[in-house]
This record gives structure tokens, C-alpha cells and sequence, in this order.
């Protein structure tokens, strides 16, 4: 017996993202008191760090006491918060520009889950400024293809690619796996979820001053990135990012309260090519079809990015990685005092990225399978 279905027409074009990809904001920015920040044993190599962080990995997050997890310890795992949020982005990105008709329902899946994304990056940076600190979002862009930021989810390795069944099942999937049937084990890798769990802890614990000021309120979709003055409005934040994405439960009832998969399930979908529902207390990929959509070739960037490209893609790939670099600046200086035509400028910046991105993905690489693609690869980072 079908007891929950979770099934819509899988030829419809309704929209179904409750959130927008970008949004124009108001956003007040001043900066408050610097807090000294306790010291901390310095970043192996390969443990996950980045320029960003330097600080350290998840792993050596959580070996810190809860006794010495302060606000300078808040601040350290909220840039990686911000980190993971942003490493996210190109991958899906590059899976939704791929798709040839955006109609389709794996592409409104996967362009909901990009809002979702930038909804949770929003409201991580406004935690970060809620205790005194900034988020450095340009040194925080990750290099594809590697580990996701922090050390988390180790074994998972992060590509560019166009949509593909391999791509949502080792990328995709594998970013935003349900926390309960993983390891839990901070000696080797940690989960995101509980990453998160900790992280909320160490705000109940040491009950920081939060300031709203510099924070931004927006409307984005049908939810709204608003200033996180409480510790309420903390377990809130945290709770919307653990239930929509990375960290939610392992039951996909507990994530249908707003009536959309949790990440996971939704590239699920995508990869079984069938919906979920419930029957006899199993969830099961046997609901409506969800036809695997057509996607244009982008071939697996390698490390390092295109080798010896000719002279008309290596200006488009240029093209792009400025204009991306930009975007990751403007979203810097609008969280550090450049208010609303900041984040307006990232906005406009962001849509423009789209087009090199498609003209890339419909250019044949020579004497080898695919077409080329965006290597989200800021010039100051080569």
C-alpha cells in the first residue's frame, strides 16, 4: 500500500524551486570589535584546509574541547561553513547549464537545489558576521577536482563535468549523503551533519554576543535570509541547512515538510529516473518517471584545466574564470561594507556566467571524447 507519495508530473514547467538562484538585497554593513581568537595547531597538508581557512580541518575542529570552543573557535568553523556551501556551486551549476531543456524536471530539481545552496551560504556568512567576523569568499573557492573543503566526507572526489548518471551518483549524491548511514568517526572523517551539530553546540555553549548589524535581509524565493540576532534564530539557520541539504537525517519523511526532497533524494530521483514514494513504511525510487534529460558533453575537467587550448577556447575560459572571480569578489565586499550594489553586482556578474559556460560545453575538444567547460578557475588562482 502507497501510504506518502511524493510525485508531480514529470513533464510539467511549473516552477518548483521555493527559492530563486539570485535576488537583489538591502544589506548594512559596519564593521564590529575584533574578538582575539584562542590558538590552534596549524594545518597539515591535504587535511582539507584552504587558503581561507588555514586554520585547520573539520576533524581538528572538533578535536578542540568544548571547553575551548569560543567565538574565535566559532569563527574558524563558520569560513568552512562557508567553504562547503560555496564548493557546492560549480558542480551544479555545470550539471544545469548541461541540461538542453531547462523544462525538463531534472533541471528544476537541480536549479532548486543551486537556490537552496545559495540560500545556506547566505546564512552561514550571516552567522559568521553575527560573531564578529567577515567571510572571505574569493580565497575560499576550492580547485576541481579535489576533496570537499574541511576534510569532510573523505573519499568523495569533487569533478566538473556535464550531467551524466556517474556525475549525480559520484558527485552529486555523494556531496549530499544522508549523515546516518556513514561513519561517524572524527579520527579519520567526519560527517557534514555533524559537523553542523557541533557547530550549534558551541553556540549554545558559549552563548556569544551576536550582532544583526552588517547581516543580510532578504527575500529570496519563499524564504527569507534575515539577521541572526538569537540563539533561536541560530538553531533555526542551522536546522533549514541540515534538513534541505548536507547533514539531514536518513529518513526522507523528515525532509518533506516543505513538500521537496532533501538533496540527496532529489538527485536520487534524477539517477533512479523515478520519484519517491513510501509504501509499507519503505521509501522506494517507484514513483513518477523523471526521464534522465539531455545534456550537452562537457567531459571531466582535469586537474589543472584544459591543456593547450586552442585560441578561441582559451579566450572563452578566460572569459569566464574573470567574470567568476568577480562575482567571488563583489560577494566579499557585500558582506564587508558594499551593501546592496555589492550583492547587485554579484547578481548581474553571476547571470553573465551562463553564457561563455554554454558556448564552452558546445565546443568539441580535439582528438579526444566531450566538449570542453567552465573550469571555475579564478586567474589568481593559477
Amino acid at each position: 500500500m502507497v501510504t506518502g507519495v511524493r510525485e508531480e508530473p514529470s513533464g510539467s514547467k511549473t516552477p518548483l524551486g521555493r527559492r530563486t538562484f539570485v535576488a537583489s538585497a538591502v544589506l548594512t554593513a559596519t564593521a564590529p570589535a575584533a574578538v582575539a581568537a584562542p590558538a590552534r595547531a596549524a594545518a597539515l597538508p591535504g587535511d582539507g584546509c584552504t587558503a581561507a581557512s588555514g586554520c585547520s580541518s573539520v576533524a581538528r575542529l572538533l578535536a578542540v574541547p568544548h571547553a575551548g570552543r569560543d567565538v574565535g573557535w566559532l569563527r574558524d568553523a563558520l569560513q568552512v561553513a562557508v567553504e562547503l556551501e560555496l564548493a557546492t556551486l560549480p558542480p551544479y551549476l555545470c550539471a544545469w547549464w548541461s541540461i538542453e531543456d531547462r523544462g525538463s524536471h531534472a533541471a528544476r530539481l537541480i536549479r532548486r537545489i543551486i537556490g537552496d545552496e545559495m540560500f545556506h551560504m547566505g546564512v552561514v556568512c550571516n552567522l559568521l558576521v553575527a560573531v564578529g567576523g567577515r567571510p572571505r569568499i574569493s580565497a575560499a573557492a576550492p580547485s576541481y577536482p579535489g576533496p570537499l573543503p574541511g576534510g569532510v566526507r573523505s573519499g568523495v572526489n569533487v569533478y566538473l563535468s556535464g550531467l551524466t548518471r556517474s556525475f549525480v551518483h559520484d558527485v552529486m549524491m555523494a556531496i549530499e549523503a544522508p549523515e546516518e548511514p556513514l561513519a561517524r568517526d572524527t579520527r579519520d572523517a567526519p560527517t557534514i551533519g555533524e559537523f553542523y551539530d557541533d557547530l550549534l553546540d558551541a553556540f549554545r555553549s558559549a552563548s556569544p554576543d551576536l550582532t544583526t548589524r552588517g547581516q543580510l535581509s532578504e527575500r529570496i524565493g519563499a524564504d527569507q535570509l534575515k539577521p541572526v540576532g538569537s540563539l533561536d534564530g541560530v538553531e533555526e539557520a542551522i536546522g533549514i541547512i541540515k534538513e534541505q541539504g548536507e547533514g539531514t537525517t536518513s529518513s526522507p519523511e523528515d525532509a518533506f515538510g516543505d513538500d521537496h526532497p532533501a538533496h540527496y533524494y532529489a538527485f536520487g530521483e534524477i539517477y533512479h529516473g523515478r520519484q519517491l514514494r513510501e509504501e509499507d513504511g519503505v521509501w522506494k525510487f517507484t514513483g513518477a518517471a523523471v526521464p534522465f534529460p539531455a545534456a550537452r558533453p562537457m567531459a571531466r575537467v582535469p586537474s589543472g584545466g584544459w591543456p593547450h587550448p586552442a585560441k578561441q577556447v582559451a579566450t572563452l575560459l578566460d572569459r569566464f574564470d574573470t567574470a567568476y572571480a568577480e562575482v567571488l569578489g563583489s560577494l566579499e565586499h557585500a558582506w564587508d561594507g558594499g551593501g546592496a550594489r555589492a550583492l547587485g553586482t554579484a547578481v548581474r556578474q553571476m547571470r553573465g556566467l551562463e553564457t561563455p559556460a554554454v558556448q564552452l560545453m558546445e565546443t568539441t575538444i580535439p582528438d579526444a571524447p566531450g566538449n570542453y567547460g567552465p573550469q571555475f578557475r579564478p586567474p589568481t588562482a593559477r
